[in-house]
């Protein structure tokens, strides 16, 4: 069976257990522990990633690849570390719920992919020369690597917001007690931010060097990937300042930061 497909059953699956599992588990329950519920959703979740890695690896050892210089590539990926990172945090911190949010983006990103696997995308990589494919392969490494970055602090915004809205309520139901508490989700929302901005600015050095020996300019008015780039990094410039230095508050954090991920959506978009 082709692993594209089998990752995606696999991430179909797990996806439509983990929402199951909002409505399924007992809300007066303690989930300090895996339940069999969750057993399974994990189970699956990481034999569709081990199938999207077995893709992953699959295009890296094609001739002259330069890692995710197509849009199809480049949503694979962050399906891919989307996922990765949605292990580590489970393995670490046993918050279950988490799936419910990571899971389905993970699915429906993979899924489109497919859409965009044609072609060798804007960037239009031709040259044999060494150094050119070594900064695009670097940029379009660590630029995503810092789009994931902020889709996680996009979700655990989301999930702050929800949190919170239930505490004011006071609507103690099913998804209260397996969401986080609101410390420990502004605590991930910021250091999201913090791991993700220095990766898209290596990404943005990277990416100018390569049009400086590509396109033979450091930067193009005319290129709306790099204008979106532009704005974006300023944005969570912004924000980082904010947080650190004027001290915003959690809840307008995790309003920008679902704001922001906007910005990085839009990164992708112009990339056709």
């Amino acid at each position: 069976m082709n692993p594209l497909y089998s990752a995606l059953l696999f991430y179909l699956v797990a996806a439509t257990h983990s929402l199951a599992s909002l409505w399924r588990s007992d809300a007066h329950r303690a989930i300090s522990h895996m339940s069999r519920w969750h057993k399974i959703t994990l189970l699956f979740t990481v034999v569709g990633f081990v199938f999207h890695t077995v893709v992953l690896l699959t295009k890296v050892g094609e001739a002259d690849f330069v890692p995710f210089a197509t849009l199809g590539e480049a949503v694979s990926f962050f399906s891919w570390a989307l996922v990765l990172i949605f292990l580590v945090v489970e393995l670490k911190y046993r918050v279950y719920v988490l799936g419910s949010f990571v899971l389905p983006l993970s699915f429906l990103s993979l899924l489109s992919s497919g859409t965009f696997s044609g072609g060798s995308g804007a960037l239009g990589v031709t040259t044999g020369d060494v150094w050119p494919r070594v900064w695009l392969g670097l940029h379009t490494t660590l630029s995503l690597s810092g789009i994931v970055s902020f889709a996680i602090a996009a979700i655990a915004g989301a999930m702050y917001l929800l949190q919170e809205h239930f505490l004011k309520y006071k609507q103690f139901n099913t998804l209260y007690f397996q969401l986080p508490s609101l410390d420990l989700l502004d605590r991930w929302n910021k250091k999201a931010i913090l791991f993700g901005f220095p990766l898209l600015t290596l990404g943005m050095i990277f990416g100018g060097l390569w049009a400086r020996d590509f396109l033979e300019s450091l930067w193009s008015y005319n290129n709306p990937k790099m204008a979106v780039a532009a704005v974006t990094w300023l944005f969570y410039l912004l924000v980082l300042h904010g947080r650190i230095t004027v001290g915003w508050r959690a809840k307008q954090a995790a309003h920008l930061a679902m704001i922001g991920f906007i910005g990085a959506v839009l990164i992708f978009v112009t990339l056709t």
